[in-house]
């Protein structure tokens, strides 16, 4: 594994991040735990998580299995860089009670508690705001999190599906207080195939020192050799993948994407990855494999190198949207 440090932090993260957020609802406990071992075998270290993981009935579950995992010893814990999110409605499906969602003071130390009961630890290393609250002020927020610091509950923050003026927003906010950092990374949707993070959440993710974690590498399924998977094994896309793929355009794209990958010899998700790890500013990409071959798959992509020649001909296939304003004027 290679490793990186997260955003201007001294932390030390590996160049690929575990997504945990199968754990529960596709992939069983046993399962869970034989991946997040094969996983530390492998160097991984960031492992990222939320309190709504397991959704529905069972928010809160994929923190459990975390948890119980945690518990069997072995260094488990010490050798984790813990990441949960705050922000969804924990309670029953439907509206949440008042203060029971979102980033107010209360809830922030409620979500907090009741994420360490699950993880059976005393403390989480990344706590991430799971999205924007158009309603609490950072002012708010920034006192919550400072008392966690100080009890020794939490040690850095971060942020998940922030546009970039809320970046700069929050942690202009954090520099007028006296001792607090500020987020140190963001998490956002980012891949070959959506590349809008480019235009203002990444540019002010690096102005600020925050570390880059995308979410969805593979775009849902879509690029990880949906067309040849359908092709040679009958198995369909869905989701996100088979809407996308339902467009003319999109699919004669990611046949173009596949075949040029086909020429090169490389599987279309290592590649996928490897392209991320390219990518200035970004720490790791989220990886949430179902099984243990697909965190194999993952792992080979960190010590995938792309030619030039196989790097010109994606970015061919995925232009991106060039940098702002230019990008949104002309």
């Amino acid at each position: 594994m290679k490793y990186t440090q997260l955003g201007r932090t001294g932390l030390k993260v590996g160049r690929l991040v575990l997504g945990t957020m199968n754990f529960g609802p596709q992939t069983n406990e046993t399962d869970s735990h034989a991946i997040m071992d094969a996983a530390l075998d492998a160097g991984i270290n960031l492992f990222d998580t939320a309190n709504v993981y397991g959704w529905g009935e069972n928010k809160g579950r994929t923190e459990e299995i975390i948890g119980n995992w945690f518990a069997q010893g072995g260094d488990r814990r010490d050798k984790v860089v813990l990441a949960t999110k705050v922000y969804a409605n924990m309670g029953a499906d439907g509206p949440a009670w008042p203060n029971h969602d979102k980033l107010s003071a209360l809830n922030i130390r409620r979500a907090v508690d009741a994420s360490l009961k699950r993880l059976q630890t005393d403390h989480i290393d990344v706590y991430q705001f799971h999205h924007i609250d158009r309603s609490t002020p950072f002012e708010e927020i920034w006192q919550a999190i400072d008392v966690l610091v100080q009890q020794g509950k939490i040690l850095y923050v971060g942020s998940s599906n922030f546009p970039g003026y809320k970046i700069a927003q929050a942690n202009e906010i954090a520099a007028r207080r006296a001792g607090t950092i500020g987020l140190v990374s963001e998490q956002c949707l980012y891949n070959l195939a959506e590349r809008r993070a480019e235009m203002e959440v990444i540019p002010a993710a690096q102005d600020y020192g925050l570390g880059v974690i995308p979410w969805s590498p593979l775009h849902g399924g879509l690029l990880g050799g949906v067309i040849r998977k359908e092709v040679e094994g009958g198995r369909r896309a869905s989701g996100r993948a088979a809407d996308a793929l339902a467009n003319t355009t999109i699919r004669a794209q990611i046949q173009a994407y596949e075949d040029l990958l086909d020429k090169h010899g490389i599987e279309p998700g290592e590649a996928a990855l490897a392209w991320l790890l390219t990518r200035p500013g970004v720490t790791g990409p989220i990886v949430g494999p179902r099984t243990a071959e697909q965190l194999d798959s993952a792992l080979r992509a960190v010590q995938l190198e792309l030619s030039e020649e196989l790097l010109s001909g994606l970015e061919e296939i995925f232009p991106g949207p060039g940098p702002s304003p230019e990008a949104f004027a002309w």
